[in-house]
This record gives structure tokens, sequence and C-alpha cells, in this order.
């Protein structure tokens, strides 16, 4: 039996169900190749698929702002010559 709901107890209901809804599972299919792909990309044996999925399209966005403005600095430092040698840092080092 389904309640008719109008207004704001609709759209309360609505709320309430919606992280649900969100959080529905699916199936995909894929090819054998990439399920073994899959299977060698976990880091330990209990990681699920989703996981290393999300890893794959976390390391597949791009850089914000911020960290590209780093790299260019970074970049222009370098060809200025400001940097040091790991042979610089172990003497400084002491190594």
């Amino acid at each position: 039996m389904f309640l008719k709901l109008q207004g704001r107890a609709a759209r309360k209901a609505l709320n309430t169900i919606a992280p649900y809804i969100l959080a529905m599972v699916t199936t995909i299919q894929v090819s054998e190749q990439l399920v073994s792909t899959l299977k060698n990309r976990k880091q330990y044996d209990k990681e699920s698929y989703e996981e290393v999925i999300l890893d794959l399209i976390e390391d597949s966005q791009e850089i914000n702002e911020e960290t590209k403005r780093e790299v260019e600095k970074a970049r222009k430092d370098i060809a200025a010559g400001h940097f040091f040698t790991h042979e610089q840092v172990k003497k400084r080092l002491g190594r």
C-alpha cells in the first residue's frame, strides 16, 4: 500500500529516502583481462574493487590550481639554479 504525501510531507519523505537511493549498488560487466588487472592493482587482499577503481580515478584527476602554481614556481627555481644536489645535501648533513 502506498501513501500519497503532498507538500512539505512529500518533500520530507523524499529527503529521507534520497541517501538510500544514492547508496544503491550496481553490477557492471568487465572483461576477464580487466578483472585480472584490477586484482593486480589491489594493495591488500580484502581491498574492494570499488576502492581500486576510486584510487585509479583519483590518480587521473587533474591537480588543483594551487598545486599547478607551486609546480611552476619550482620549475622556475630549478631553471634559475636555486636548488641543492644530493651530493650537496649529503655534505651539509655530514654523510
